[in-house]
């Protein structure tokens, strides 16, 4: 049974923030408040959304009574966390993105197990795709610093491996249990707030990729431990189309100057070799681009399917270099005037940062 006190200062804090779309905003939204039975907090990061996203979220705010943090424009996804984090007093911090689906009771099985396990990080097995939590996207994994010495020569590798993917719940789930596991992702994953006094805030130079894992790494080495908890289960929405309002925040999210950046920043951070791991990176730049946005369109047509693919490929590039330039000086230009202010809208429960 839970206690009054537990429901009027609840131990876990909930922050959403979006991942690469905003068109799952209310799905995603609507399952945490019908399928979740433990007592949370609520922190909202609304980073640029389309106007009827936005009055949406506004409205949910203040009649669920959650905190809703609101730019102007596209976040990348550790400077949202972060915003949410800094808000964040509760023993526990639920990092989710606004495209996760969670089932019934999804919550407890967390926080159960970081308290009989003592767990820093909990991920719960985080499902992809429809029907909904049918296949497996994340069931635990591999994350870490591997260094080689040959003679002379001292290779730092990064590793990064996840456990079951593509693998069916039914298939799997029987023989899952409660395991200490290396990676976690921030599909979904909670966190003991404490850790954050040890290794700081989240590194925003990871515009967009391999976060997760830098998270990790920095907890082992913090002397943290993470866990799998298969009891909680949720999906990771990746099969519905874009919609209109949703490209641009998704070629910016996935642009090649932020793929770029990360990388480098990783390799910097961890002194790591520019192997052969890197360079498979580097030529796949683009791919989500060219999976969501040309394939779909190159689908259509009843002709010249591939010459028109490489003329949209070519077309990708220029328009994803203007945006990623635009939105650097114009974001550049809006931290230069908002830097010591904020608008605080406390009856609304709507921080406009």
């Amino acid at each position: 049974m839970i206690n009054s006190s537990a429901i009027a200062t609840p131990d876990v804090t909930i922050i959403v923030s979006p991942r690469e779309r905003f068109s799952c905003t209310c799905e995603a939204l609507e399952s945490i408040y019908e399928y979740t039975d433990y007592p949370f907090q609520l922190i909202y990061i609304d980073g640029g959304s389309p106007n009827h996203i936005r009055d949406y979220l506004a409205t949910q705010a203040q009649h669920k009574q959650f905190q809703l943090i609101r730019t102007d424009y596209y976040l990348s996804p550790n400077h949202a966390r972060n915003l949410g984090l800094s808000q964040v007093s509760s023993k526990y911090v639920v990092f989710i993105d606004n495209d996760v689906v969670v089932t019934p009771g999804w919550l407890k099985p967390l926080v159960e197990c970081a308290e009989e396990t003592s767990a820093t990080i909990v991920s719960p097995l985080i499902c992809q795709g429809t029907p909904l939590h049918t296949e497996i996207h994340c069931g635990g994994g591999e994350s870490g610093i591997k260094e080689e010495t040959k003679g002379e020569t001292t290779r730092r590798q990064i590793i990064e491996k996840i456990y079951k993917q593509g693998r069916k719940v039914a298939d799997v789930q029987p023989q899952l249990q409660r395991q200490k596991t290396g990676l976690a992702e921030f599909h979904c994953m909670m966190v003991r707030t404490e850790i954050f006094q040890q290794i700081g805030l989240l590194d925003e130079a990871l515009l967009n990729t391999k976060e997760h894992v830098d998270l990790c790494i920095l907890v082992a080495e913090a002397g943290g431990t993470v866990y799998l908890e298969p009891q909680s289960l949720m999906t990771y929405v990746t099969s519905k189309p874009l919609e209109p309002t949703d490209i641009h925040y998704y070629m910016l999210r996935w642009s090649d100057a932020w793929i770029l950046a990360s990388l480098e920043r990783l390799r910097e951070k961890w002194n790591l070799t520019e192997d052969e791991y890197f360079h498979h990176k580097y030529k796949r730049l683009g791919w989500r681009r060219h999976k969501l946005i040309i394939n779909p369109l190159v689908r259509k047509l009843p002709i010249g399917r591939g010459i028109t693919e490489n003329i949209l490929l070519s077309i990708d590039k220029v328009v994803n270099r203007y945006i990623t330039n635009r939105y650097a000086q114009l974001h550049s230009d809006h931290l230069s005037k908002t830097k010591s202010t904020s608008a605080i809208a406390t009856s609304s429960h709507i921080i406009s940062v």
